[in-house]
């Protein structure tokens, strides 16, 4: 008969008696072969054998010493139902859980407690809303187009009569309002276009003359396979060539010229154009134009390509190309 406090064969605690020493050591303690009562084996060193932290093969105890039982609690949709004697590194235990949507999963301690995981995955999948029908901004959502890049995508008509496919978020987060024709018409007004040239570029070089090309002066440049400096003036979307010089001086005068054709543009301009548009029931020209449902102006296609060329071409003559 082995003592109480003596670890050998015949020792018993709980549910298991050593039948057995092995060759194996941990730590430099024994490893002993246990039996347990409902017939299952299971080996443990003698230090933990005096501890008694260890009563069963595991047949009653699921969770092992110094681990937390979380058998039936909750984690965001996750139920745990019971410890696997599957680990993750490090030792800990991966519990087999139920989800609310009925699925089951399983997961270590760590990701429940640590509130890395609450789902099966079902939580990063909602379902599909129903948009349609539904406003933002000047869109209306007409129908589903599908998933692309991750992203739920939406075909909408625009009040302008356009139509667009646009990103779920972009709708919810309202980045989106309109298909396009909003930043058109922001463009459109701030450039005062007229039969094609910009009121607004046209002033600002008036105020304060762009030289950033090689000459130093605007609309002038030096023709390499001549040799000869060249004038010329962009107006209403049409370069008049103001001819070729051997001196700067001689293009650069050329060009001031050519300028006073963008003098007289504006001129016109401040005196009857703008004039006119007053005239029409104080609220401008654009009153006669097509609005959109919060009362803004729509340019319509010919204007907005009108719009986009402009800029184009107006940036090409401030910069002397």
């Amino acid at each position: 008969m082995v003592s109480k406090n003596r670890i050998g064969i015949g020792f018993r605690i709980g549910k298991l008696e050593v039948v057995a020493p092995t060759e194996e050591r941990k730590n430099g303690y024994t490893i002993w072969r246990c039996r347990c009562d409902c017939g299952g084996e299971r080996l443990l060193d003698t230090r933990t054998l005096k501890r008694g932290s260890i009563r069963d093969c595991g047949c009653v105890t699921k969770v092992p010493p110094g681990a937390t039982d979380l058998t039936g609690r909750r984690f965001g949709k996750l139920v745990a139902i019971a410890p696997t004697d599957q680990r993750k590194y490090g030792g800990g235990i991966v519990w087999r859980c139920l989800c609310d949507c009925d699925n089951v999963v399983y997961v270590s301690s760590h990701q429940l407690t640590s509130g890395y995981t609450k789902s099966c995955g079902c939580l990063s999948h909602p379902p599909l809303k129903d948009f349609i029908g539904k406003r933002f901004g000047q869109l209306m959502v007409i129908g589903y187009e599908g998933k692309q890049a991750g992203m739920h995508r939406w075909r909408c008509k625009c009040d302008c009569g356009n139509e667009t496919v646009v990103g779920q978020t972009l709708l919810q987060t309202g980045k989106t309002k309109s298909c396009g024709c909003i930043q058109q018409k922001i463009i459109y007004d701030n450039l005062k276009l007229v039969d094609g040239t910009s009121v607004t570029i046209l002033e600002s070089v008036k105020r304060r003359p762009n030289s950033s090309n090689t000459s130093g002066y605007t609309g002038v440049y030096l023709d390499k396979r001549t040799g000869k400096w060249i004038a010329h003036i962009t107006f209403r979307r049409k370069k008049y060539n103001l001819g070729c010089y051997e001196r700067i001086e001689d293009a650069v005068k050329a060009r001031r010229k050519g300028e006073e054709m963008h003098e007289d543009f504006l001129n016109w301009y401040y005196q009857e154009y703008r004039k006119e548009g007053e005239s029409h029931d104080g609220q401008g020209i654009a009153a006669t134009q097509p609005t959109g449902t919060d009362g803004h102006y729509l340019p319509d296609e010919k204007e907005r390509t009108e719009a986009a060329s402009t800029i184009g071409t107006c940036r090409a003559e401030i910069t002397g190309a």
